[in-house]
Order: C-alpha cells, then structure tokens, then sequence
C-alpha cells in the first residue's frame, strides 16, 4: 500500500480510538472530524450526565431501562421555541422516517419527495406543517459499504471496486433524479457528487491502512457505513432543491450526542430490532446543538425566517440523516442496525413532535409476519408497551428502542406503507394498565365468554436461539445458583431472552442468542467448574439444534383465563413441541421455545387460534380431474364465500393432481381450480407421490388434509408416512379402509400417535352417515348385534327398473349412464364392491377381517369377471354391456319367480357380529323386510343392536353417482374444519 495512503488514513482510524487531536493535521480532509472532537471533549467536561448501568429484567423477558437512567436522560430539556415553533407555525413539527426499502431507486426517492411535500401542505387546515424527514441509506447500501470494509483485509483492490460500485450507483440516482431540472439544477448536482467523491475518497484512505492492523474495528465499521444515510440524505435533499423547495440536510453527526454502555459494540446484527447496544443520548448537549444548527444553517438555507417575515404560507423541511451520531468522546457512530427508527423518535422529541410516522413497504405493524402467515393482517393501535413486546420478540416493523422518546413526550407513532399512503396503518400510542390497577377489579373471566373481543394484538417470533441448561444443582441451592448463573451471563456479555427454573432439582435455562451460544456455555462452566468436578452439578449443555422463541402479545390477557390454554392447545394440535415456556410479569406476553423448522406453522396456528383469522385449511386433491374430484372441487368453488362468511372457514386447493401430472402451489399458495382440466395441462409435472409428500411437509397450515379419490393401493400406501406428518386424509375410496390388514392397523396406529383424522364416511354410503351412526352406537355403549341392506346404489338401481320389457343389461346401461356405477361396472356386479364396503364396517365393529373372509355372489360368470377389455372407455363399457346380455335371459327368470311369489330382488348385505359371518348376495325379500321399499339408487342399513330390538335403527337415502360421494367427501372436510375452528375458539 503507498504510503501516501497509510499516513493520509491514520488520522480517520486513530479517531475512531480517539486520538484525532494529535494525527488531525496530516489531512486536511479531515479537520472536521478533529474539530469535532476537540469541541466535544471540552464540552463534555460540562454537559456530562451520569449514566445508571442498563440492565435486563429478566422476569418479565423484556428489554428494561433503570427508571434512574430513564428519568436522567428523558427530562432533559428540549430544543428552545425558535425551533419548535418554526416560523412561528401553529403547527407542531412533524417527523417521517423512511427506510432502505423506500429508497431504493431513482423513482422511489421522487416518490418520498412528493409525498414530503403533499404531508407539509394538504393535510391541516391549519396552515403548512414543519416536516422534518429521517432517512436510511439507499437499499442495500449498508451491506455494500459492509463488504467494502470486510474485502479489504484480503483485497485492497477488490474492496475499492466495491467502493466504486456503491458510490455510482448512488451517482446514477442523484444524475436521474436531477435530469429532469437541468440546467438549473447542475449547481446542486455539482455540490453533492463533490461531497460524496470526497467521502469515497476517506472511505477507501480508512479501509487501505486496515491492513496495518490486520482486523476491523468495530467503530471503523460504523464510521464507514454511516456514509450510506450521509449520501441519502443529501440525494433527497438535492431533488426537493431541485424543485424549488425551502429544504435543508442535517448531518446527524453535527447534533446528536450518544453515549453507549457498550463501547466497541459494533453495528449489531443484521436484521436485529431487539437493542441499540445501550446507546442513548445526551439530550442537552444535543438540544444545544440543533439550535445552534437552526439559526446557522437553518437560517442560511431558508429555512428558518426571521419573526418579519410576513410570507409563512411555506412548510420548513429538513431532511435528517438516520442511524449515525457522534458519541460523547467525538468518535462518529452509529446507532446500530436497524437505528434509524430511534433517530426519528430522538428527533420528534427534540423538536416537540405532534407525531412520528415510520413509511415502510407494509400497511402497518400486523398480527404477524406475512411472510409466515399469509392471513396476516395490519393492526389499527397499538400501547407503547405491546409495541415494545412485539419487536423484542422479534417483529421487524418497529425498532423497541425507538418508543422510548415517545413514551416521554406522549407522541404518536403513526406506521404507514410507502406503497400505499391512503391506508391509515398502525397508530402506537399511550400506555398500558399497570398489573395492579388490572388486579383491581379482582375478576377473572374467560376470554371467549368476551364475544368479539380478542386478548391479543399479535403472534411473533425471534429465530436463531439456544437453550442453555443446568441441571440437578440441589446441593448447592436454588438462590445461590440463580445468582451465579445470572451473573456469570452478564459477566460474559450474554444477552438473556428467557428465563424457567426448576426449583425442586435448582436447574435453570435460559434462552439466548444462537451465535452467543459457545460463549455462555464457556461462562457457565467456568463458574461452575468445581462443582462439576464434585458432581453436585449433573450437567450443563447447550441445544445443538436450531430454536426459535413464538411469542402472543396483548393488552388484554391480563386476569381473563383461557389465553395461555388457548395458545398451547393450538400448538399441540399443529404437532409442535414446546421446550420452553415464560409468562411475562406484565401478563402482556406468554412466550415459548419450539424448533426452528415448526415456527410457521406455529405462528399459524395461534393465530387461527385467537380468531385473528379465519381457519384455513390447506387441501390436496388426488384424482381432481375424475368424476369424483371434478364434482368435490366443484362444490369447493360453489361453496367457498359462504363456508368464510358463516363458518370462518377458507379452503386452500395447494395441490391437485391426475393420475399422471400434479400441480403444486408456489410455497403452499392457492390454487385456481377452476378449470383442474386446464391446470394439469401444458408443462403440469408428472405426478410424483415423493414430491408430493415433499410438498405436504414443507406446507407450514398446522390444518392440512389430503383427499384421496383415486382409490389406488400405490397412493394408499402412503397414508401411514402422510399421517406422520401431521396431514389428515379423507378417503372415499375402499382401498384403504378394506386392503391389507396390516397397511390398515399401521394406518391407525399413525393416525392415534399423531393425533390426525382419517374420514372416510362417503366409501360406505356417499353422503349417508352410516359410519358416523355407527360409532355413535358404539361409543355410547350400545351393542351393535347386526347390520343388514343395501350398500350399492347400483344394484339398487338395477333391480329397481328391471322388468319384462327392460332386460338386466339395459338396467344395467341405464345406471351407468346416470353414472351411478364404479368405474368398471363389473366391480358392481361381481360384489367385490359391496365386499369392500363390508369390510370396512366390519372392521369398525372390531371384526379383524379381509374381503377373503365374505361370502360373495356376483351376478356375471368368471369368465366375464377376468376378461380382458381393449380400447377406450366408451369402446370397453360397450364391449362390457354387450357381454352382459348372457345374463338377461337368467335374471329375468329369477326376477319372475320372486315377483310370483310377492317378492322382490335386492342384493342384500349381512354382517353377523356375535357369529363372526359377512356376506352378500341376490336375494328375493317379502314386503316386511326393509329392502323391499328400496328404490333408484338408493343404500339403505338397518342398525340391530341392544337398544334397538323391537325395530331396528334404518339409515336409508340415495347413494350412488358423483354428485352424492362428492358431497360425502365434502362433509367429512367440513367435520373436519368445524374441529379444527371449534379446538381453536
């Protein structure tokens, strides 16, 4: 490196270790920042404010400022009234901050400035308002400056091509957005570019002397990224100059004092909204500055007037650069990721706000994060302290620390969205109601007796914990190792999120920070290192797999039961398991540990818990472009507004597939059905049983089910693994349900372990609720004794309409084009059908059988039965048919004898539960027997059993066609939707 560069660096490195005094000559670039830090040390000497240390209430899981440090820094006095009350304004001051994603192009920063100018003038009747705007970097700028500091270490010139990169593209903004006022604006343009060729040129003097010293320091990082909300600011500024605008660019760094508790803390991490790494300002001293600011370049730039100035009708705006300050040593600094927020609160403090709007790209702070949880929706108000709750735990929208300016001063935080100014957003203001004014009251109710009224504002969630555990320390005592494992924590710089004692064994754990993870175990077992070696510890560990912490945040849980037994029922039936879990002192949040990978899906189940949103539940259709899946999906469709409307009910078609493509929805989302035909055409992937499971274990709907029309053993053999995953499986095929018994036990042994439902109502009797009858029966412990009918609309509808002058196979034919048959009529006529429905009330009644074990009379010879059809399906069912007429001539004979004899043909079941038989067979029954009235396509059951004796219990009504089993399917998924709605309210 030259050395021209090294010496030329030193001065900017060594302030930032605070040494600028002596090295500030060597380059005359940076002379301000060693005034600066003259200024500051000797007015340090009078403006210093003692600062009480910060600790963490560990109890109440939150963030909490000593009340001294609180009281020290917040009644500080303010700015004079020269600058809270600009112009001698009626209005108040008004701030808006704007982050990285509202500024990340050329159309964006236009798209601020124009809204700044439509909030300064079109809002108040009153007059113009005072605006004063606080700007983050560009979108993605920090991160940019970021790898310029990290790359230079190994690549110095790797590091100044990243440099250069991030400087034109700040360039390019400024030249577009200027373009449109040239000539006029080339002067402004000059200024900027010139400011920040100059910034650049500092910048890459720091990052080529790091090599010096083979690391980067914290504050060097913070120094160089805070050029990124310098360049902004002034890119705003030179496009409302532009237009001809009173505007004026502070530089943060000017003004506003800080002093930090961590020293060398560093940026924080990326993406944290949780601390600003205890820094806080020195009100005075920065209340002395902004005055000084506003009557020097306030007043140079227009946008402070002397009191004769007649002409007020113009809104002062001043355009603040986020995130950066000056700490109270004269070194530049920051105030940690996502600190822009609490600049824009320390500023509406210092002028006297009437309100704080933060523009982000959502309508608001809402019930939960979007991304997780599509039914996520913006919350109206918010209490300063739910807000805080919220972003401790984890919501992105609002920095925690931002809040405490406001809650001083009583300012409202209005959070609106960028995108779509119209929308009222989020207002965050005044303070909850302390425990003991709650407890005044004395009564507690449940929380849903309060119809309409919802205990929580919001679910949220922190990822990349780790619990850390010691256990079994009873020889020591519970308060000394409380006392010691707490201290060893804040010794090692651990920050603890969570805390849950065992008091009974004295073993503690406590949840922090994943990358904090190796050091706090270090800690721990130094502090303990002698007890281990003695054994009166049994062990300390640390999780080695990824956590995440869900939290519900709410005003009103506080004395209203139900709220926590609410939230761990939904997770219980999410299959999500709970490690850990905390109630807040405050009664306003109950947090719990769960593993990384199910946070979604608990996220989404508490939130359908507490009613924030409708049930939704997610569906895969198998076999959707069949008979039966057309006519499902198309009652879905039909169905869909009023089972929201009435029932809170949405249902989400994610998945559908043919026997040969499948269509899935892009990370879980819904499908459009209304064509299934059209949807698996074209480049529709093939189906695949694998990827299809993929999908359903990648679906984070704790309410997810799979709808089986395909009545094929391949799929079948997957309801076990599906199960096991927590999916729930409505099958109207018998395959299942009568296949193999062991694939059935295995069946229902994964639906018992993993607490999942498997309907199959419609594989019996359609839409008629003959298993559900039957289980009523048995769990009110009556003895069923004996079950007889019909169970095929089919052969009901054949011996129905057979007669003289209609022949069996034109009966037959008849019921195949109202499609009352299975796909293969022979399955209908051989008995194989009814067979299988047999078998699956038999195993209800606890019968152990297989369709072997039922006597069965089909209606065709064996050679029809195994004969082997070509062509299409018309061309077979014409072939079938035509074959059919062999047995014309002998069923009409039988048809005659029963109708000699005041009988009629029925094919009739039996399953004899106290002698073990089923069978099912042709049989000609007298007027007495309750076949005799069957008619078209109906199934009928009569139920015998103890109670029913002198008459038996008959469930009896049209069963056949597609229509009718699709309705069946339908009432199942309604069953099962009530239970997941009726579990979570």
């Amino acid at each position: 490196m030259p050395l021209h560069h090294s010496i030329a660096a030193l001065p900017l490195l060594l302030s930032v270790f605070g040494f600028v005094a002596s090295f500030a000559p060597f380059h005359p670039a940076l002379n301000l920042l060693h005034q600066r830090s003259v200024t500051d040390n000797n007015n340090n000497d009078n403006h210093a404010i003692a600062m009480a240390p910060r600790r963490r209430n560990i109890a109440n899981g939150v963030i909490a400022l000593h009340s001294s440090t609180l009281e020290q820094q917040t009644t500080a006095s303010t700015a004079t009234s020269s600058i809270t009350k600009p112009n001698s304004s009626p209005n108040a001051w008004e701030v808006h901050k704007f982050g990285g994603a509202s500024l990340a192009n050329a159309p964006l920063y236009q798209t601020v400035g124009d809204l700044l100018l439509r909030e300064s003038t079109g809002r108040l009747s009153s007059g113009p308002i005072p605006t004063m705007a606080v700007v983050s970097a560009r979108g993605g700028m920090t991160d940019l400056l970021v790898d310029v500091v990290s790359s230079a270490l190994d690549d110095i010139s790797q590091a100044k091509s990243r440099l250069q990169s991030a400087l034109e593209g700040q360039l390019n903004i400024l030249k577009e957005l200027l373009a449109p006022f040239s000539p006029s604006s080339e002067e402004i343009a000059r200024e900027i570019e010139g400011n920040m060729r100059k910034d650049a040129a500092d910048i890459l003097s720091v990052v080529q002397s790091l090599r010096m010293i083979r690391s980067v320091p914290p504050s060097v990082m913070e120094v160089v990224t805070g050029f990124g909300e310098i360049w902004s600011a002034q890119t705003l500024y030179a496009y409302l100059k532009a237009k001809g605008v009173n505007v004026a660019w502070l530089d943060a760094r000017d003004v506003l004092i800080v002093k930090s508790d961590g020293a060398n803390a560093g940026l924080g991490e990326k993406g944290s909204s949780s601390s600003t790494g205890g820094v806080m300002p020195l009100w005075d001293e920065t209340s002395r500055r902004l005055e000084t600011w506003w009557d020097d370049v306030g007043r140079r730039e227009g946008v402070h007037w002397d009191d004769d100035v007649a002409d007020r009708t113009t809104a002062p705006i001043v355009i603040v650069t986020g995130f950066v300050a000056t700490s109270n040593e004269g070194v530049p600094t920051t105030l940690k990721r996502s600190g822009s927020d609490y600049s824009a609160t320390i500023f509406a403090k210092l002028t006297r706000s009437s309100r704080v709007t933060m523009w982000k790209n959502t309508d608001g702070v809402y019930t939960a994060d979007p991304r997780r949880v599509p039914e996520a929706f913006s919350i109206a108000s918010l209490k300063y302290d739910e807000a805080m709750e919220l972003a401790y735990f984890g919501a992105q929208v609002l920095h925690p620390s931002a809040m405490v300016p406001c809650i001083d001063s009583n300012i409202p935080v209005y959070v609106r969205n960028i995108f779509n100014p119209e929308f009222a957003g989020t207002v965050i203001q005044g303070r909850c109601a302390s425990l003991t004014d709650v407890n005044k009251d004395g009564k507690v109710v449940n929380w849903r007796s309060k119809k309409g009224v919802i205990p929580i504002k919001g679910i949220t969630s922190v990822d990349r914990v780790s619990l850390l555990t010691l256990e079994g320390a009873s020889v020591i005592g519970g308060a000394e190792v409380a006392e010691r494992f707490m201290g060893s924590m804040a010794d090692a710089g651990i920050d603890v999120l969570m805390v849950t004692q065992a008091s009974s064994e004295s073993s503690i754990t406590v949840v922090i920070p994943e990358n904090q993870g190796k050091r706090a175990l270090d800690a721990l077992r130094n502090t303990f290192e002698l007890e281990l070696s003695r054994s009166n510890v049994n062990a300390i560990s640390l999780t080695d797999i990824p956590m995440a912490i869900v939290a519900i945040v709410g005003e009103g849980m506080a004395m209203n039961s139900g709220v926590s037994a609410s939230f761990m029922s939904a997770l219980a039936k999410a299959n999500v398991n709970i490690r850990v879990i905390a109630q807040g002192s405050s009664e306003r949040q109950v947090a719990v540990v769960v593993e990384a990978k199910d946070v979604s899906r608990a996220l989404r189940s508490a939130h359908m818990a507490f009613t924030l949103s409708s049930t939704m539940v997610s569906v895969a259709v198998l076999g959707g472009t069949g008979k039966l899946g057309t006519a499902l999906i198309r009652q879905l469709n039909k169905q869909k507004e009023n089972l929201a409307k009435n029932l809170k009910i949405g249902v989400c078609v994610n998945a559908i597939a043919s026997s040969k493509k499948m269509r899935l929805g892009e990370n879980g989302a819904c499908l459009a059905t209304s064509n299934p035909d059209e949807l698996l055409s074209g480049d529709a992937p093939d189906f695949d049983v694998d990827v299809l499971t993929a999908a359903l274990e990648a679906d984070v709907n704790p309410h997810r089910v799979i709808i089986d029309c395909t009545n094929c053993d391949e799929v079948a053999n997957y309801y076990e693994k599906w199960m096991s995953l927590g999916v729930n499986v409505i099958s109207p095929g018998r395959v299942a349900g009568s296949g193999p018994l062991e694939r059935y036990n295995a069946i229902r042994d994964a639906q018992r372990a993993n607490s999942v439902e498997w309907q199959y109502e419609s594989s019996v009797g359609s839409a008629l609720p003959i298993l559900t009858t039957l289980r009523d029966l048995m769990q009110t412990g009556d003895d069923v004794q004996l079950l007889r009918g019909c169970l095929s609309g089919t052969m009901a509808y054949i011996f129905s309409t057979m007669n003289e002058d209609i022949p069996f196979s034109e009966a037959a034919r008849q019921a195949m084009g109202q499609d009352f048959t299975e796909n293969d009529i022979r399955d209908d006529l051989t008995g194989s059908d009814v067979a299988s429905k047999i078998v699956i009330l038999a195993r209800e009644l606890g019968m152990n059988i297989s369709v072997d074990d039922v006597e069965v009379e089909s209606l065709i010879p064996e050679e029809m039965r195994n004969k082997q059809y070509s062509g299409n399906k018309e061309e077979i069912n014409t072939a079938i048919l035509e074959d059919l007429k062999v047995m014309d001539a002998p069923m009409l004979k039988r048809w005659k004898e029963a109708v000699d004899n005041n009988l009629l043909l029925r094919y009739k079941f039996v399953i004899d539960v106290i002698n073990g038989k089923c069978r099912c067979n042709l049989e000609a029954v007298p007027d007495t027997d309750t076949l005799y009235r069957l008619r078209n396509n109906e199934n009928l059951v009569a139920f015998e059993t103890s109670r029913y004796t002198t008459s038996p219990l008959i469930v009896k009504g049209a069963a056949a066609g597609p229509e009718l089993a699709a309705a069946g399917m339908f009432a199942d998924l309604l069953r099962l939707g009530r239970a997941f709605s009726t579990f979570q309210t």
